[in-house]
């Protein structure tokens, strides 16, 4: 198992059948309001049965509870298998690319070890958690977080809007303390991972019957922002 022979694919096809890891990176999305990991599902699933994999580090977003599945049902408990939360910052790759501090969690000890040694390989530090939930839980909750923090400046725009405040000079103001950072307030809330995660969180709320009433509000803060703020500005 050596880092440096670690080629990316797309087709299953393409993998040579001596291939002992396999890292999924595969795209998550949403079907309807559910959380949809059809991908991640369907590449284990090809994984088990054309391969015996030594380790199998899931990447994906995923809601709570998928990999303890995915190892009980595709893998029959018969893998090593971790969690590892995709990171990475297309406007900076060189500090915020993907070889950068990640949460890592394991369904064994062995598991974590054959990671361990794998991502230490590839100058990618890790932040061992346990359960495996945890590290799940992980990526959602950070987008989530920053979800509500740029909706939060989105609110901040609309209300100095309203009181003939400079937004951006407030937001300087406010930033000058040491614990305060207030996100820009740009053109809504866009791209693929903030908007999907956040719904990740709030499905894990509701199917415990938790009514996250600061996440739901983020979202409708969102959109009145957009219908405010941004369609003046595109007829303008």
């Amino acid at each position: 198992m050596r880092a440096r022979d670690h080629i990316p694919v797309g087709d299953i096809n393409e993998i040579s059948s001596d291939t002992e890891v396999f890292v999924i990176c595969v795209s998550t999305t949403l079907l309807g309001d559910e959380p949809d990991v059809s991908n991640v599902k369907d590449a284990c699933t090809r994984i088990s049965q054309k391969f015996h994999p030594k380790l199998v580090s899931i990447e994906s977003t995923v809601p709570i509870g998928t990999c303890r599945k995915i190892y009980d049902s595709i893998f029959d408990g018969q893998v090593n298998l971790v969690h590892i939360p995709h990171r990475y910052w297309p406007e900076d790759p060189v500090r915020h690319g993907v070889a950068q501090l990640r949460v890592a969690g394991a369904m064994s000890r062995e598991s974590m070890i054959k990671a361990r040694k794998l991502y230490s390989d590839l100058g990618i530090p890790l932040v061992e958690v346990e359960p495996i939930e945890i590290a799940e839980m992980t990526k959602i909750a950070e987008n989530a977080y920053r979800y509500v923090q740029i909706s939060f400046a989105e609110e901040l725009r609309l209300i100095c809007q309203r009181n003939n405040v400079d937004f951006s000079k407030l937001r300087i103001a406010c930033n000058s303390k040491w614990n305060i950072e207030i996100p820009e307030a740009r053109s809504g809330i866009g791209g693929t991972c903030l908007p999907k995660d956040i719904r990740y969180l709030i499905n894990a709320a509701k199917n415990r019957g938790f009514e996250p009433d600061l996440l739901l509000s983020a979202i409708r803060t969102d959109k009145k922002y957009v219908e405010e703020i941004m369609k003046p500005l595109i007829f303008a």
